[in-house]
């Protein structure tokens, strides 16, 4: 049975088959975007009252977490906290980083204002760097119709390279679509026509350095140039997570240091310091 008013929430999981989190059909859904999007209230009509809020480990900021079955599979959804951008500026948007980063669930939602779509396309963009299953869920296109906003999903989705999902939540019948996506994007191969930030050309030289040297670690399916990227900026916050995910031996390797000071000096020679560095790729 699919999504329907009748198998969302309550109805949906007291019907389900008794699946473990360890069950081959089970798999984790995290759900992002901007504050004030209706990210909640997707999540809300997923879950419905099969929920519960706890704390992330060394942090005190809370998230949802839930379950909800679509045919015969349950999905356990982590409602993250609301966040602009990846670069990450505040506890809330250091937990939404890591755990999109570093706790690699199946799928990433991208939730979205049909209303301010350019302004929330800087995340997408972003998530879709780190991670390789991205669907975005375009919500509020009744608020959007009211202000005789057309929104071309099709294409969108053409041009971002991912799947693109209109919906709005609090119609429980229209989130059959964007766990059809979901469903059909856990088996799927990345889009080799999926979008991609182009950073200044100063930025893609010195990628090339820590890239070369990142070739010969195992990266646990971590994208080679974000890190590389993230390496660059110098994100002591990130370090942290990094150490964690891939070991702590990563960031003291030589053949990698040595590709940092390379890549600095080619930043250096194009007078890119640490703040322009950071400014150029917000900007991008």
């Amino acid at each position: 049975m699919g999504l329907t008013n009748a198998s969302v929430g309550r109805r949906a999981i007291g019907s389900a088959p008794a699946l473990s989190p360890d069950s081959p059909s089970h798999c984790v859904v995290a759900l992002a975007g901007n504050p004030n999007v209706g990210k909640s209230t997707v999540f809300n009509a997923l879950t419905g009252m099969h929920q519960h809020t706890g704390n992330w480990p060394g942090k005190t900021v809370s998230s949802a977490q839930g379950v909800t079955r679509f045919h015969d599979r349950v999905y356990s959804l982590v409602d993250i906290p609301g966040t602009y951008s990846l670069l990450a500026h505040s506890p809330e948007e250091a937990v939404a980083r890591d755990y999109i980063c570093f706790e690699s669930p199946d799928v990433v939602i991208v939730v979205c204002d049909a209303t301010a779509l350019e302004r929330n396309l800087n995340l997408v963009l972003q998530i879709m760097e780190v991670h390789s299953h991205v669907v975005v869920c375009v919500n509020l296109l009744d608020e959007a119709k009211r202000k005789r906003i057309n929104v071309d999903l099709v294409a969108l989705e053409d041009w971002l390279g991912v799947r693109v999902v209109g919906c709005i939540a609090r119609k429980k019948k229209s989130l059959a679509g964007l766990m059809q996506a979901v469903e059909a994007e856990l088996t799927a191969k990345p889009n080799p026509c999926r979008a991609k930030i182009p950073y200044p050309d100063v930025i893609e030289r010195a990628l090339r350095y820590p890239m070369h040297a990142l070739e010969k670690v195992d990266l646990d399916d971590m994208d080679a140039r974000w890190l590389a990227l993230k390496l660059l900026d110098q994100d002591e916050n990130l370090y942290a997570s990094i150490e964690a995910r891939l070991g702590n031996s990563l960031l003291t390797l030589p053949d990698l240091q040595e590709s940092l000071e390379d890549a600095w000096a080619e930043l250096c020679n194009e007078g890119v310091d640490a703040e322009a560095l950071h400014d150029l790729v917000a900007t991008a």
